[in-house]
């Protein structure tokens, strides 16, 4: 190695110390931004930055999309409209509850077109934004807490200022208090899962007395009243010759009202606190988490110009900020909708049953989505907030509903598939979360086994086709028919494990142990793909393996057929042996990405991302595939999941607003990022069981809530060293090519040796393979 080869790696080395681990602020290291710079017609994550905290029941974001556009921010609209308080959990979902604020100055404009500003955004960060509205020269900074948020805005000097509020269509109502220095609203705007009587309740305090103000409907009409309602009116406050140009805004809401708003404002920005010290505590909440895991960036050990050395800047810069921007995705759902009363007590209004009831209620969660690892995610890091949440987005839903959640946002939604909701409360319970009623959960789980429900994301749409013939055959009205056998098949499985546990009757524990194996009655031997099934018993003819849609959700035979994630043996044995399967799989990455879109009539962004994407027919943007990778660990080839898992993590995620290869949807698609990264995937969550891939760092240290600490090496780590050379667990030689739940919570030591060869003895033979229900029952 000569001397200038040998300069670069130890300043790089310098650099990389300095970059991970003498820093106290994690939230540097996000970018609410990833994934913002999307459409309807194409995902790069369909989010927008939400300034919030962790499981926050408000978040705020700056909107520059149209009211009721569910693309609420991108930098390519023209410009910012508003700061807007949302509850969106997806653009295909939208919002409801919201309204917005937005300062101007000069002439009064009111409606969204008019006020409309170019904008410069100064910083971005989970706890932090401030922008420069370039029209109306003006700086606004905001700082959220859970229910409220902190303003301070600062108009130019000596000029007409004013802030307009809009409380969005839909039904509103507003009002001004100018003796309180007060405005008070009510929101109605949703999208649907609400009974009639559903209102956001908000009330905005300013620290300055205003000179002027009125109100304003819909089509722009000024009133010189403090008060007016309906389908769409708003307010607005003016400081005439602004010489005090700084002004703060504490704003807060509720579902219950407007009582409970000024508890929420006063509990959580007491009238005294300054801006700064609410962003100070913003802060400290979001590096508390983030802190839980640090991450140092992988080296490369040798640089032959200063260009492969800026490289290696950039990546490991890059490394970092896609981690924790993901980890901040995962936690920012399923929220928190309950709120506490004066006496300190939780409460909340139900989205249910339109009462206001005790306890918690969490809302906003595609369980479709986010079965397969943000709740995996939680039972390793956050298994005591774990058990509030199952109590309040699982059981006291089914108490107020009759129905367990499968999409709420706040309440039932009818959207995608599954009874996923098994699977999240069984591997809560099996890992030993207990502090939710479980009791009433399995209740909840049975009558959703047995029924269809009252819109077809609730129970179990086509239960009757399949709990008597096994699956749901294509020929009848349910549509998605193998998507949905698949997936009531591994629910089937969690329900089974479930019960076992419960000391269920045996005749209720074989019979969801038989139907565990219903996946097999959807694959045909011919193809060796998932196919649909008449109710005669004949495969659905003609057939190709990507056509998308039909009997398949958001995708096709390609990503479906793997929809086995409980017994992956048991597919390997269908298809006539480990080659077979193999070659199959193979065959994933290989093929041209085409595609059979007759379903829909156009591409679906999905099959859009997938073509963009560059790996054949795998599809990361969307979620039935994303386990696919692991899979090669079930057939003994782990190292070609080492490979593939560490392209998707240096290809398929970036650290800009175009950063994901599809939709992020409720922390899934960043839950599967945080995973990967540490090393391991959870790819049937109940079996307790994470199946390895590739470390994404040189080293990583996680504090558990146990107080035990987690510690992950990967010597020898680099862009080109993404194989696992060796393996030791706790300083003992370790061949399993998986890592059991209950190991890595009582902490240790993990090391990894990686090369830029494969090691084709490391976890290849029969024993190191994960669980499989063929293999293992």
């Amino acid at each position: 190695m000569n001397k200038k080869t040998s300069l670069l790696t130890v300043l790089v080395i310098l650099f990389f110390n300095f970059f991970a681990f003498s820093q106290d602020d994690f939230t540097q290291y996000v970018n609410p931004l990833i994934g913002s710079d999307s459409s309807h017609e194409l995902s790069n994550g369909n989010t927008y930055p939400a300034i919030a905290l962790p499981w926050g029941m408000n978040f705020w974001t700056p909107q520059t999309g149209k009211m009721g556009d569910g693309w609420i921010y991108t930098d390519k609209n023209s410009g910012l409209v508003g700061i807007r308080q949302t509850h969106q959990p997806s653009p295909w979902i939208n919002d409801y509850g919201a309204f917005s604020i937005m300062p101007i100055t000069g002439k009064l404009k009111v409606l969204e077109n008019e006020r409309k500003s170019q904008f410069n955004n100064l910083q971005v960060l989970p706890h932090y934004y401030k922008v420069k509205l370039i029209d109306s020269k003006t700086t606004v900074e905001l700082t959220p807490t859970k229910r409220s948020a902190h303003f301070k805005i600062e108009f130019p000097k000596d000029s007409d200022s004013h802030l307009v509020i809009d409380a969005f269509f839909k039904n509103s109502t507003i009002k001004v208090l100018p003796k309180e220095n007060k405005i008070i609203g009510v929101s109605k705007n949703n999208s649907g899962g609400v009974p009639e009587n559903f209102s956001n309740y908000f009330i905005i305090e300013f620290n300055t007395p205003f000179d002027e103000f009125g109100t304003w409907d819909g089509k722009g009409k000024i009133y010189p009243t403090a008060e007016l309602s309906g389908k769409h009116v708003g307010s607005y406050v003016s400081f005439i010759n602004n010489k005090n140009n700084v002004v703060e805004v504490r704003i807060s809401s509720s579902f219950i009202s407007h009582e409970q708003a000024q508890i929420n404002l006063d509990r959580e920005i007491p009238k005294n606190q300054t801006f700064e010290k609410t962003k100070a505590l913003a802060k400290e909440v979001w590096n508390n988490e983030l802190s839980k895991i640090k991450v140092k960036p992988a080296l490369s050990d040798t640089f032959e110009n200063k260009k492969d050395y800026f490289k290696a800047h950039e990546t490991a810069k890059s490394n970092v900020i896609k981690f924790y921007s993901s980890f901040y995705r995962t936690l920012l759902f399923p929220r928190e909708f309950h709120e506490y009363n004066s006496k300190g007590e939780q409460i909340h209004y139900s989205p249910y049953n339109g009462k206001i009831e005790k306890g918690p209620l969490y809302t906003d969660n595609g369980f479709w989505d986010t079965f397969r690892a943000v709740f995996p995610f939680y039972t390793l890091m956050y298994p005591e907030k774990l058990g509030e949440i199952l109590q309040g987005i699982m059981v006291n839903p089914y108490k107020e509903s009759g129905w367990l959640p499968e999409w709420s946002s706040p309440g039932h939604r009818d959207c995608m598939i599954g009874s996923n909701s098994a699977s999240i409360i069984a591997e809560a319970y099996l890992k030993g979360i207990n502090n939710f009623d479980i009791e009433t959960a399995y209740q909840g789980i049975i009558n959703s086994s047995n029924n269809e429900g009252p819109l077809s994301s609730v129970g179990r749409k086509g239960v009757k086709e399949y709990n008597s013939l096994g699956y749901i055959p294509f020929d009848t009205s349910v549509n998605e028919s193998v998507a949905r056998t698949l997936e009531y098949s591994y629910n089937d499985y969690c329900i089974w494990k479930l019960a076992e546990k419960l000391e269920r009757p045996e005749e209720e524990i074989t019979r969801f142990r038989n139907r565990s194996f219903n996946y097999k009655n959807v694959f045909d031997s011919s193809t060796n793909f998932m196919r649909g099934k008449s109710s005669d018993g004949n495969f659905e003819s003609p057939f190709r393996p990507d056509k998308w849609g039909g009997v398949f959700t958001e995708g096709s035979a390609w990503h479906y057929t793997w929809s086995v994630l409980h017994d992956p043996q048991g597919l390997i044995n269908l298809m006539g042996g480990r080659e077979n399967y193999v070659r199959k799989m193979d065959q994933i990455f290989t093929s041209d990405p085409s595609s059979d879109y007759s379903y829909y009539g156009f591409k679906i962004h999905e099959i859009l991302e997938m073509e963009i994407g560059g790996m054949g027919q795998y599809a990361h943007g969307n979620q039935p595939v994303q386990h696919a990778i692991y899979l090669y660990n079930y057939a003994q080839e782990p190292w070609k999941t080492q490979e593939k898992v560490r392209y998707v993590m240096d290809n398929l995620y970036g650290s800009g607003a175009d950063g994901y290869c599809g939709d992020e949807d409720n922390g899934q698609t960043s839950a599967w990022f945080v995973f990967s990264s540490l090393g391991f995937y959870p790819v049937a969550p109940v079996t307790g069981q994470y199946v390895i891939g590739s470390p994404l760092f040189e080293e990583v240290t996680i504090e558990l809530s146990n107080g035990k600490e987690l510690k992950i090496n990967a010597k020898n780590n680099s862009a080109k060293n993404i194989f696992i050379k060796d393996f030791n667990f706790n300083q003992l030689q370790y061949n399993k090519n998986w890592l059991d739940h209950a190991d890595l919570r009582e902490g240790g030591v993990i090391d990894f040796e990686m090369s830029s060869t494969p090691n084709f003895n490391w976890g290849s033979d029969k024993s190191s393979v994960p669980y499989s229900m063929s293999e293992n029952e």
